[in-house]
């Protein structure tokens, strides 16, 4: 073991998120040593389900070696502190914490023009309004103003939603916005939903809605590169079935991958629609039998978003234990929106799952990080501590994984690490 007191320690100003460009010259090699709990989830190439979701792939007094900001070794601290190459590197000293994969956000939206004041049509028309005339340099402060907010809660990667801007400009506007967000410096998957109303009352206008969606809007999209995914509102009363799968089989055939919103949508036809097209996730599922069989059997996941439940002041009913107990592969978001749902923090969201969902802490860690991952479609680049894989890891104030449900509202976060440079670093509180 290296004791030599004069090796190099990785430290940025506390308290601050460190943008793309800087932390890029940080990545060099780098030695994480000592961590009571090394959480990997390694080993796995698809989602997981059943017991594996228990199974949380721990190496006690466990160590990683970092170089170029992907990880070449992984393993007891005594075996990796020998190897030459990491007694040439920088050093985080992670003893009596627990190090775990960067949290990663299945569910969010960042780009939102203001916070609202109620609800109803009346304030969804302004939203409209102000999406369209706020510029998007201002749109872009305030949403990297949440991404930091997320990144010092330990998210490294999720997924953002857009579909309120109705018309193409704006439209195209705000998934632009989006894409800049993109590795400054968490990475921000992007997914256009369908608009939740139609800009015309007319009457046919749905259809005629849904006929310029196919025709112009996804092609924009796809042309530009702006999304990686298409996804349906299947509990809102703008589309009927038949416009629904129309437009997400015009996604499809221009390369997007799906997902789908059931959002009170009756019965179990979003889940039927998710799993019959290959959906990659299906968000807000009641978890009724017959919805939980379809999913187990398919590749779609379910994301469960506990935050917007305790908002509501619904009861999760253990909606988590039923479809994880039937097969299901269950992965967690937030559902942020600003000023509807102001959790950003996947803390409190594995929290919330383990009070409210009937999940174990386990299991709602493996659904916040490896399996949301799969279900933003960045298994292979996060989720898990692999050798090849980027290093995006949290260090914890905590000794046990099972302390985050029990710290509700708490940041343990004492470290974010993004591609082997630490992006933030909790700061000591100033005496007067």
């Amino acid at each position: 073991m290296n004791t030599d007191k004069s090796r190099n320690q990785v430290t940025v100003p506390p308290d601050t998120v460190i943008l793309e460009a800087r932390f890029r010259r940080m990545s060099v090699s780098l030695l994480l040593r000592g961590a009571r709990q090394l959480i990997t989830l390694h080993g796995f190439e698809e989602p997981r389900r059943g017991s594996a979701l228990n199974d949380l792939g721990i190496i006690r007094d466990g160590a990683m070696l970092i170089e170029d900001g992907r990880i070449t070794e992984v393993g007891p601290s005594r075996r990796i502190e020998n190897l030459d190459r990491a007694r040439r590197s920088f050093e985080i000293d992670a003893t009596g914490r627990v190090v775990m994969p960067g949290f990663v956000d299945a569910h969010a939206q960042l780009v939102w023009a203001t916070l609202p004041q109620d609800d109803g049509d009346t304030y969804a028309d302004a939203q409209f309004h102000l999406l369209r005339s706020v510029s998007a340099r201002r749109l872009e402060s305030r949403a990297r103003h949440f991404v930091n907010g997320m990144i010092r809660h330990g998210t490294t990667s999720l997924e953002s939603n857009c579909g309120y801007g109705l018309d193409q400009r704006t439209e195209l506007k705000l998934l632009r916005v989006q894409a800049r967000l993109h590795r400054a410096p968490a990475d921000v998957t992007s997914t256009y939903l369908n608009p939740p109303w139609v800009p015309d009352a007319r009457e046919g206008a749905p259809a005629a809605y849904v006929a310029w969606l196919c025709s112009e809007m996804l092609p924009a999209i796809q042309r530009k590169s702006l999304a990686r995914f298409v996804g349906v509102r299947c509990g809102e009363p703008v589309f009927d079935a038949e416009q629904r799968r129309r437009y997400v089989e015009a996604a499809r055939s221009l390369g997007f991958q799906l997902k789908i919103d059931a959002n009170g949508c009756s019965g179990s036809e979003a889940v039927r629609l998710a799993v019959e097209l290959g959906a990659r996730s299906v968000h807000r599922v009641a978890g009724a039998a017959a919805e939980a069989e379809l999913l187990a059997a398919s590749d779609t996941l379910a994301v469960l978003l506990p935050a917007s439940t305790f908002r509501c002041g619904a009861a999760g009913g253990s909606l988590g234990r039923r479809l994880i107990d039937a097969g299901a592969a269950v992965a967690l978001g937030s559902d942020f929106l600003p000023g509807s749902n102001s959790t950003y923090s996947m803390q409190t969201v594995v929290a919330l799952a383990c009070a409210h969902l009937g999940m174990s802490a386990a299991e709602a860690i493996c659904a916040a990080t490896y399996n949301a991952a799969c279900a933003i479609g960045a298994a292979g680049v996060a989720g898990s501590l692999e050798v090849g894989k980027p290093a995006d890891f949290v260090v914890l104030n905590a000794a046990d994984y099972r302390e985050i449900p029990c710290h509700f509202g708490v940041n343990l976060v004492q470290r974010t690490v993004k591609r082997g440079a630490t992006i933030y670093q909790e700061g000591s509180v100033a005496l007067r």
